[in-house]
C-alpha cells in the first residue's frame, strides 16, 4: 500500500482510544490524522489534554502530542479529515448509536468498541477469524442508513475472546452446554491500580451486565445471515460468572463443555493447532500467527505471562482434561485491552480494508 488510509480516533483520550492511539502509530496501513472527544477536551492538543491520564505503560507518541482534539458531536468536521473512523466513546447507549449513525451517513465507516449497535440486526458482531461472513449483512445496513460507503460494524465483548475461540474450532462435535466463569481485569473497567486502589487484594464477583453479554454475545457470532439481518444461534445453551480479580490486563475463563458428539482431547488439541481464520489466509498486519495456543503445563496460561501472547492478539487455552459431570474442562485467556478491545477493532478494521469494505474517500 503506498499511500495510507487516513483513521479518526473518537473518544480518543480514554484508555481504549488511548491504546488505538498506541497500536496506530507505526501502522502499515492506517495513519490517524484526527482525535476526537468531548467538547470539555475539544481544542487542546492531545498531550494537554491526556498527559496526566495516560495509562499505558508505552510513552505516548510523538505523532499525536501536538494534534488539536476535535469535538465528537461535530460530525461533519470530524469526517471531511478521515476515510474511517474508531469510536470508542463513553456515552449513553442512545447518544452512542445515534452518533455513530451520524458518521456512517456522511459515507464514513465505522468501527465500533462500544456495545450500543451489538444487537442491531443488520451491523456485524465480529471476531475476524470467526464470522467475517457477516459483513455480507453490511449492504443491507447501507441501503437502511442511505449511503453508498458509510456503514456500521461492531467488536464484541472483551470476555467472551477468551474461551469462544476455543469453542468455536470444536462447532463440528456440536457443543450442547457451556459453563464459563471469566475473571477479568481491572483495565477491562478502563481502570488501573493507581485509581482504583479498592480492587488491591481483593476480589468483586460483580460485574454489570457482563454475564449476559457472556451468555448471549456467542450465539450472535455463530448466528446466520437471513433475509438481510443476522439471526443468532440457538445453541449451545451457555451460563456464565463474571469476577473482577485484582490483575492489570488479561480476562482468563474456566470453561466446562459438553457435546453432541463427543471428540477425544487429540481430536481437540488438532482443532485449537490447525485453526485459522480470514485474517490468516490473508497475512492481516495485526493478526496472529498461531491463533490459538495450548499450553502443557499443569500452571498455564497464567495471566501475567501469556496475556501478551502473539502480542496480546492471540488467545492461549491450557490444562484441557475430561471432567466427571461434563465432557471436558480448560482454561482459555486473551489480552482485554489488545484482542478484546483496540486491537480487535483493528483487526477488523484491516479485514473490511482487505476486503473492499473501507477506502480511501
Amino acid at each position: 500500500m503506498t499511500q495510507k488510509l487516513k483513521v479518526g480516533i473518537v473518544g480518543g483520550t480514554g484508555m481504549v482510544g488511548q491504546r488505538f492511539i498506541e497500536l496506530l502509530d507505526q501502522h502499515p496501513w492506517f495513519q490517524v490524522t484526527a482525535i476526537a472527544a468531548s467538547a470539555g477536551s475539544a481544542g487542546k492538543t492531545y498531550e494537554e489534554s491526556v498527559q496526566s491520564r495516560w495509562k499505558l505503560s508505552t510513552p505516548m507518541p510523538e505523532a499525536v502530542k501536538n494534534m488539536v482534539i476535535l469535538d465528537a458531536s461535530k460530525v461533519e468536521e470530524v469526517a471531511t479529515q478521515v476515510d474511517f473512523i474508531f469510536c470508542a466513546v463513553d456515552m449513553k447507549k442512545n447518544e452512542i448509536q445515534a452518533l455513530e449513525e451520524a458518521y456512517a451517513k456522511t459515507g464514513t465507516p465505522v468501527v465500533s468498541n462500544n456495545s450500543a449497535h451489538r444487537w442491531t440486526p443488520d451491523i456485524p458482531m465480529v471476531i475476524p477469524e470467526i464470522n467475517a461472513g457477516h459483513l455480507e449483512v453490511i449492504a443491507a445496513q447501507r441501503k437502511r442508513l442511505g449511503t453508498s460507503t458509510g456503514f456500521i460494524a461492531v467488536k464484541p465483548n472483551c470476555s467472551i475472546q477468551s474461551y469462544v475461540p476455543a469453542l468455536h474450532a470444536l462447532l463440528d462435535f456440536k457443543p450442547t452446554n457451556v459453563v464459563a466463569s471469566t475473571y477479568q481485569a481491572i483495565s477491562g473497567a478502563g481502570k488501573n491500580f493507581t485509581d482504583w486502589p479498592e480492587m488491591l487484594d481483593n476480589v468483586i464477583p460483580y460485574i454489570g451486565g457482563e454475564e449476559e453479554k457472556s451468555e448471549q454475545e456467542p450465539l450472535r457470532i455463530w448466528g446466520s445471515l437471513v433475509n438481510n439481518e443476522i439471526v443468532k444461534a440457538s445453541a449451545p445453551l451457555i451460563t456464565t460468572q463474571c469476577i473482577r480479580v485484582p490483575v492489570l490486563d488479561g480476562h482468563l475463563a474456566t470453561v466446562f463443555v459438553s457435546f453432541e458428539n463427543k471428540p477425544s482431547k487429540d481430536e481437540i488439541l488438532e482443532r485449537w493447532l490447525q485453526f485459522k481464520g480470514r485474517p490468516q489466509e490473508l497475512g492481516l498486519p495485526s493478526a496472529p500467527k498461531q491463533f490459538i495456543t495450548y499450553f502443557e503445563e499443569e500452571n498455564r496460561p497464567q495471566t501475567r505471562l501469556d496475556r501478551d501472547i502473539e502480542r496480546g492478539m492471540g488467545v492461549s487455552a491450557g490444562r484441557l482434561r475430561e471432567d466427571s459431570l461434563f465432557d471436558y474442562k480448560f482454561v482459555g485467556l486473551s489480552h482485554n485491552t489488545l484482542r478484546g478491545a483496540a486491537g480487535g477493532a483493528v483487526l477488523i478494521a484491516e479485514l473490511l480494508k482487505a476486503e473492499g469494505y473501507i477506502q480511501a474517500k
